[in-house]
């Protein structure tokens, strides 16, 4: 496994390459400083699992880095390691293509399995916003297609059916054909579609909307 930390505190890093390795035997941990060298490191290392990155930082700061690691890398999981815990930095950083959230002030424990929930397939949102889920579901409805469904695509819904069925991401990427990398796209695309964070929410929203 290989991970990028990006954070303009080299002992920030440090300490977060080292709780990575000793959680790992396989783990291969690289760093960098803003989102410049991130951008560029990622270029570089097209095997990167996941990007580990801050939202303050000196130079290419993390909300514009994160945007951009959306276009060049779609693939590419990334996850907001913030001191911020305002909902709002949240919210703005999930829109904007994260695919987890995690502040600074959480446990070593919690970072490592909101990690492992991204690379999953998953999205992972801190209990900070999870009071706000309900009626962030209910602002969701008026972004519904014309017939009350979520904006699908085709593709998206093969993958729905089979996510509903209980399948893993290397499941459903072997029913399909498709890479594993190529479902977690798919993934993320139906909960940010559907407006959920989890396997099961995404389930049962498209149970309420026929749509499997």
């Amino acid at each position: 496994m290989k991970i990028l930390i990006v954070d303009d505190h080299g002992v920030v890093r440090e300490g977060l390459a080292a709780l990575l390795r000793q959680s790992s035997d396989d783990m291969s941990v690289l760093q960098a400083k803003d989102g410049a060298e991130a951008l560029d490191i990622a270029q570089s290392h097209t095997d990167l699992d996941a990007v580990l990155l801050d939202l303050s930082m000196a130079g290419l700061a993390g909300m514009p880095a994160l945007v951009e690691f959306g276009k060049r890398h779609p693939v590419l999981p990334v996850i907001v390691l913030s001191s911020s815990e305002d909902p709002e930095d949240v919210r703005q950083a999930l829109a904007a293509g994260a695919l987890g959230y995690v502040p600074k002030s959480a446990s070593p424990k919690t970072l490592l399995s909101a990690l492992q929930l991204v690379l999953q397939g998953n999205v992972y949102v801190p209990p900070l916003m999870l009071d706000g889920a309900g009626s962030a579901m209910n602002r969701a409805k008026s972004e519904r297609a014309p017939g009350g469904n979520p904006r699908l695509t085709e593709r998206q819904i093969d993958v729905l059916k089979l996510l509903g069925s209980g399948l893993s991401n290397k499941e459903i990427a072997l029913e399909l054909g498709l890479s594993e990398k190529t479902v977690k796209v798919h993934v993320t695309g139906i909960f940010k579609a559907l407006n959920v964070v989890n396997r099961m929410q995404a389930a049962s929203a498209a149970r309420q909307a026929n749509l499997i």
